[in-house]
């Protein structure tokens, strides 16, 4: 690989253009500088520091004489830390370290875990009852991947300290693509946008988030997500279980064509609006959310925007039945 560096003269543009790079101009990279010799671009791997004096950030956490007695002996603490992109998988040994003692569900105690900055991929892995893990900042992908129970929350720091971020975020990405992969229980909340593919291959969690890219909810077996927000395409793609509630607002924006025709959509029944505006009830008190608050401030004038998507299997759940499904309108592909 290191006979490859610097080498930009042999890249070769694909012909075939995608959907998502079709107006994309590599030119620029043409452009670089002259090749350089071999020994110009030798290159030496320098071995990484410890994230702390501890080694990891979980390392750091299960030093702590506070953290390791709410674990043993079921008490409740709050600890807040700094948090970066390096920091991977943050919290999968806290999390062990509960299970080690006490099973998935023997716990007891709780801890309330505040990140400030910018979580690395798999936040939150395999999170369990008692723990509340508060990112305040944003995350990468995966998070909350394999989450069995206890809360995840995502938020930009102007939802708690008053201060502006210069952009609305409701109208911004905060976490990244394939979060909660394989859920199985707990419950996401996220103000701002997550990527792609989210909640793919869920069974039991239940997530609010304030729009996402395409296939959401694909492969879901279980749970409840609800997007306050726009979506990307293929909608419920090999989804078997649960439901969405997905909020159509904005002018032009249409979510019959972006659903897949493994799932149906209907408005949403006196059952399914209870279940809701609960969760985005939840959503407000969990992250301070502009959207929810919005929306639940004008609740009559909201609650006819939303669609549910759910899979055959569910059409006799209280939250779905009762209203006939609708037959979406054609969309081109493009939509």
């Amino acid at each position: 690989m290191s006979e490859l560096i610097g080498r930009a003269d042999l890249l070769r543009q694909k012909d075939r253009e995608l959907h998502k790079t079709s107006h994309l101009d590599l030119g620029y990279i043409g452009q670089m500088p002259k090749v350089v010799d071999e020994a110009d671009r030798a290159w030496v791997a320098e071995a990484a520091e410890p994230r702390t004096q501890f080694g990891t950030l979980d390392d750091e956490l299960l030093a702590r004489e506070d953290v390791m007695r709410a674990i043993e002996e079921h008490e409740d603490v709050v600890v807040e830390t700094g948090i970066t992109n390096v920091d991977r998988t943050a919290t999968a040994r806290v999390t062990g370290a509960i299970a080690q003692r006490h099973g998935n569900r023997g716990w007891r105690g709780s801890l309330h875990l505040i990140f400030n900055g910018c979580a690395g991929q798999s936040f939150g892995f395999a999170c369990l009852p008692g723990l509340d893990l508060e990112v305040r900042g944003d995350a990468n992908d995966y998070v909350g991947k394999s989450m069995h129970g206890g809360r995840i929350r995502i938020r930009p720091v102007d939802c708690i300290e008053g201060r502006s971020i210069g952009f609305e975020p409701s109208e911004s990405v905060i976490i990244g693509n394939t979060c909660l992969y394989g859920a199985t229980g707990g419950r996401f909340f996220a103000a701002g946008r997550a990527g792609e593919r989210f909640c793919v291959r869920n069974s039991n969690a239940e997530a609010v988030v304030e729009g996402t890219g395409d296939h959401c909810c694909e492969y879901m077996t279980g749970g409840v997500v609800a997007v306050l927000g726009p979506v990307g395409r293929n909608v419920g793609a090999g989804q078997t279980g649960g439901w969405g509630y997905y909020l159509e607002d904005g002018p032009g924006y249409k979510l019959a064509g972006r659903i897949n025709s493994d799932v149906k959509l209907q408005r949403v029944n006196d059952i399914g609006a209870a279940q809701l505006k609960e969760l985005v009830e939840a959503h407000l008190e969990a992250t301070g959310s502009k959207r929810a608050a919005q929306i639940l401030d004008n609740w009559d004038e909201y609650l006819p925007k939303f669609w549910q998507v759910y899979p055959s299997s569910e059409a006799d759940a209280p939250e779905v039945s009762g209203i006939p499904a609708a037959v979406p309108e054609p969309v081109a592909a493009s939509a």
